[in-house]
């Protein structure tokens, strides 16, 4: 699918006019894909790299134009289990049109970041500065899911949660790769910012970048360490309530044997001394109820 922009009084807009200096490509079928790499000249390979989630973030100059393949966190589902998914996408900077090349429909120039854009390079570089922020707004998420797990886990002492834990480790070890990669796609842009002719505010706005993913990154990692070593505290919790509950059961069940016994005792078919009183019967329930008293003693004596 493609979808055309515009830059007008500093802002990006839909556009429907022929000469659209911002393409952008979702999911492109096979005819557009001919026009991406005939047309415009696009590397067949590298258009594959941006369609590919598992691909790293890059920097690549070619005669006419300059791609650009950065990593940014994907649309969570229901059907994800948890799971947070990292997806690529493509940038081609030409001198006069910018081409964005996406797997899937992902809002672009959302937010206050492109309040106000005057440039193509400023576009590309707000691009990242909007990945950055994407993968923040994750990590709150991840957050908040992590202390309700938690909250549950202390409770119940089922296997999913441990593994909704485990899940959003794994999330978190896709963000803190991506986001490390992104960091070395910015410091080569940063490095090759003559070549891309950026002006002093977009150098700035580099730097600001730079600073943002470092620390990014530095809160990815911390929320991945917390996870990673309390992993094992909360699975001993559940062997714990295990514990509880077995322990629970094991009372109710003595509870119930230690009356049966005596019930079971004046049940023999057997002379029994008393068996021809007349109030056998309730001597013989004081006796059972008097035996789980017993044993209500007992466990508070000993504490159990």
């Amino acid at each position: 699918m493609k979808t055309q922009y515009d830059i007008v009084q500093n802002r990006i807009v839909p556009s429907d006019g022929a000469q659209s200096p911002i393409l952008v490509f979702t999911n492109p079928d096979e005819h557009e894909k001919k026009y991406l790499i005939e047309e415009l000249k696009i590397d067949e390979h590298t258009l594959a790299s941006a369609l590919d989630p598992d691909e790293l973030a890059r920097l690549e100059f070619e005669p006419d134009h300059t791609a650009i393949i950065f990593k940014r966190p994907r649309n969570y589902s229901g059907k994800d289990k948890l799971l947070f998914k990292v997806g690529s996408c493509g940038v081609f900077l030409f001198k006069t049109r910018l081409v964005i090349v996406q797997t899937e429909d992902l809002a672009l120039f959302d937010g206050k970041q492109f309040a106000n854009v005057q440039t193509l390079t400023e576009t590309v570089l707000k691009l990242l500065y909007r990945s950055i922020f994407h993968f923040l707004e994750h990590l709150k998420i991840i957050t908040l899911i992590t202390d309700e797990l938690e909250r549950k886990i202390n409770k119940a002492m089922e296997n999913k949660y441990l593994l909704n834990l485990f899940t959003l480790e794994k999330s978190l070890v896709y963000y803190l790769n991506s986001i490390n990669s992104n960091g070395g796609l910015i410091e080569k842009l940063k490095n090759n910012s003559v070549k891309l002719g950026l002006t002093t505010g977009e150098s700035e706005l580099l730097d600001d970048l730079i600073i943002e993913n470092n620390q990014c990154y530095r809160q990815s990692e911390i929320h991945s360490n917390i996870l990673a070593s309390l992993m094992d505290a909360r699975a001993s919790i559940v062997g714990n309530n295990l514990n509880v509950l077995m322990k629970t059961l094991n009372l109710i069940t003595i509870s119930i044997m230690v009356p049966t016994l005596v019930v079971s005792i004046f049940s023999m078919n057997v002379p029994i001394p008393g068996q021809e009183q007349r109030h056998s019967f309730w001597l013989i329930m004081v006796l059972a109820v008097a035996s789980v008293g017993a044993m209500m003693w007992i466990w508070k004596r000993k504490k159990w």
